[in-house]
């Protein structure tokens, strides 16, 4: 088998910073969801590579053998002499692939089917679409904005049980906040362990549920939330806003907010990475005589290009640092101008009679 390209598979450098890889899993790994119509067999390998390289010590062992674990295939876990073996009494469900992490955390972190009460699954991420002018960034701007979300009830404070209410041991997982299940496979009889059902690993549940949140320390409800983008922000760029995701069950962390930027086509400009591209239209005359010609910055400042006599249609001037600026350091792009020569269309008498004199001179 061969030995997978993590850093291919997320599509990045083998220099990438922790922050990179983030943005490109969950780049990714939206684009790729099962949930959203996605490649079910990509969406699994971009967690692996997620798994690896977001874990310093597993990226150190990769980047140094090109594998992590005893075997180069499969990250120190040999499924061909597991099988041959009869599953060595252990079970393993195929049909549940939903969060790699937990699966290599059964085999390869703290021993097998290692119970961990009180592990309790964090609330969902939330991505969201921020339609933006490209006059927006040009200069950091805070948008506000209304998400629908889970947040902490009021009422319990997010325990999920009644004021005053106690606690009681889950009589599930009889307080291991782990529960196992067993299958029968040709390899032999497999067995998962995994988070209780009933109190999603925390071991205890509340004697008396909460009547508002039912239970579940959490109720949906519209959130006013703000962000900052920073001056130079780009067309599907994504920022996090940490915590202000869905709020976990039960006082779990909450997840966080992405926010993905969607710049709107401008009707002079476009942008080419900080570099900004217009057609600007100039009489003949004024390409044949030279002149001013001027254009309306972003920002709504006046820039005066000056047009030198005998200029052809198509040429492109560059004018330094009148760009977007630069997202992670000082300074901004260009802008380029194609001039471009019009034809004049219905001509006076007077300006016939003018073009013929120029015709009849050779023009």
């Amino acid at each position: 088998m061969d030995k997978k390209d993590y850093y291919k598979i997320l599509g990045l450098e083998k220099n990438a910073t922790e922050e990179q890889i983030r943005k490109a899993y969950y780049n990714l790994a939206h684009q790729h969801h099962p949930d959203k119509n996605g490649d079910a067999a990509k969406f699994k390998e971009i967690n692996e590579a997620y798994k690896v390289l977001s874990d310093k010590q597993k990226r150190e062992q990769y980047d140094k053998y090109g594998f992590v674990g005893g075997d180069p295939n499969m990250g120190g876990f040999n499924w061909q002499d597991f099988a041959q073996q009869g599953g060595g009494g252990f079970e393993f469900n195929f049909g549940d692939m939903g969060d790699i992490g937990d699966i290599f955390d059964q085999f390869f972190g703290g021993g097998m089917g290692q119970q961990t009460k009180g592990k309790r699954k964090k609330g969902s991420d939330i991505q969201i679409d921020l339609e933006l002018e490209l006059e927006d960034v040009i200069k950091s701007i805070q948008k506000t904005f209304v998400v629908s979300k889970h947040v902490s009830c009021n009422r319990c404070h997010g325990n999920g049980a009644e004021p005053g209410s106690q606690t009681e041991e889950c009589h599930t997982c009889r307080g291991t906040g782990r529960v196992q299940q067993m299958k029968r496979t040709p390899f032999g009889v497999f067995t998962q362990t995994g988070l209780c059902p009933e109190c999603q690993g925390e071991g205890h549940k509340p004697k008396i549920i909460c009547n508002v949140c039912k239970g579940e320390g959490r109720i949906k409800k519209e959130e006013e939330i703000a962000v900052t983008i920073p001056a130079g922000a780009d067309h599907n760029q994504v920022f996090s806003i940490p915590g202000k995701g869905n709020a976990g069950r039960r006082n779990a962390p909450s997840g966080d907010l992405y926010v993905r930027i969607n710049l709107k086509p401008h009707k002079v400009f476009k942008r080419k990475g900080d570099d900004l591209y217009a057609r600007i239209m100039i009489p003949f005359t004024k390409a044949a005589l030279g002149g001013d010609v001027e254009i309306k910055n972003l920002d709504q400042k006046t820039i005066i290009l000056k047009v030198p006599k005998e200029t052809q249609s198509g040429k492109v001037f560059k004018i330094s640092d009148k760009g977007i600026p630069h997202f992670s350091h000082r300074g901004n792009g260009d802008i380029y101008l194609e001039l471009v020569v019009q034809t004049p269309e219905k001509l006076s008498r007077k300006q016939k009679e003018l073009l013929e004199e120029l015709r009849k001179e050779g023009l």
